[in-house]
């Protein structure tokens, strides 16, 4: 409760430090083996975060600038995507669209209608990153937070595991380490694999030729933490935009076609069993839940924090329903009599 009013009343003031807790929380494990390896904590902090920064600015200086550039040609092609497919309509099907029909009225507004919102979509996400994420939190704050905070994750652990009442500290243990797994498997082991599929998926199409392949690969990989979502979603838009580009030349559509089956093949048989497992028990309807709830309450820090809060309501529902039905609630007197009975009978005999 106290951690959702800060949220409510701090909002945005807590940005960069949900985002450093978040980042030093993917990186702790590296630390830990770097550790093993004979390195120092300090050592390790300090190599993971160089690394980091470089990934981070290689990324700035070459991947977002055209990934942005190809949104914004994306968007503004809208209008032109849907004049092609009146087009495609209107000469294959010629009885469906005439000038007054319905179809061909909703087809000349779609792509205005496109146009318009993913521009005013760009717009207000560019307006918030310049507001919100100033060049001061994304250069200074979040890595220092990050840099602090996974220099002393494992002494801050043993610290709030100091506070834990006894009598009480295995059960809030198991509950918590429970979390933990919950939490690796989904962020550490799904956020793995949606950088994986979005590079590939931008890779591979990208080399076929698609326009806008880059950002039709990144949304797909983005959003394929949802089972089966980014492969519809960024499918349908890649096949569609194929047909558009590549019509009569099938071995080009086939192609985008084949990348996403493959894509899928290798999500579903090696990188999801390998880095994600079977431990994750994140329902999709819940996830998609908490993700609209608390991002229509507390926005993008709500977005974020949205599935460690799912994953550890969801652990703690699970524990309490185990107990409901290891109780006398649950069982009834049934099985109280059936105890007592089997317990009653080797008196009896003796």
């Amino acid at each position: 409760m106290v951690f959702l009013l800060a949220l409510w009343f701090l909002g945005n003031v807590m940005l960069p430090f949900v985002i450093g807790g978040a980042v030093a929380y993917f990186l702790d494990p590296i630390a830990d083996k770097l550790e093993n390896l004979g390195l120092s904590r300090i050592l390790a902090t300090i190599t993971i975060t160089v690394i980091a920064i470089l990934i981070f600015a290689l990324a700035a200086l070459l991947v977002i600038p055209t990934l942005v550039n190809q949104a914004v040609a994306l968007v503004n092609a809208a209008p032109n995507l849907a004049t092609d497919l009146q087009t495609f309509l209107t000469e294959r099907f010629p009885s469906l669209i005439d000038e007054h029909s319905v179809l061909r009225q909703s087809l000349e507004t779609l792509g205005q209608r496109i146009q318009e919102r993913g521009i005013e979509l760009i717009n207000a996400v560019l307006a918030s990153a310049a507001n919100v994420l100033s060049v001061v939190l994304l250069i200074f704050i979040v890595p220092v937070v990050a840099f602090y905070l996974l220099l002393d994750w494992d002494r801050m652990v043993a610290s709030i595991d100091e506070l834990l009442p006894r009598d009480h500290a295995p059960v809030i243990r198991k509950l918590a380490s429970d979390i933990d797994n919950t939490l690796a498997s989904f962020i550490r082991g799904q956020g793995t694999v949606c950088l994986i599929l979005g590079a590939y998926y931008a890779i591979a199409l990208m080399l076929v030729g698609l326009q806008f392949g880059l950002v039709i690969g990144f949304v797909a990989g983005l959003i394929s933490f949802i089972p089966y979502v980014g492969a519809l979603v960024g499918g349908a838009l890649a096949i569609g935009l194929a047909l558009f580009q590549f019509w009569g030349e099938w071995w080009f559509v086939g192609g985008v076609v084949v990348i996403f089956f493959v894509g899928q093949f290798f999500e579903g048989n090696i990188l999801s069993p390998n880095l994600v497992g079977s431990y994750v028990g994140l329902h999709p309807v819940w996830l998609i839940f908490a993700l609209s709830a608390f991002g229509s309450l507390f926005g993008f820090v709500g977005m974020l924090v949205a599935v460690p809060v799912a994953a550890a309501f969801g652990v703690v529902v699970r524990f309490l329903a185990e107990r409901y039905k290891a109780g006398e609630l649950y069982k009834g007197h049934a099985a109280r009599e059936l105890a007592s009975d089997a317990s009653a009978g080797p008196q009896d005999d003796a």
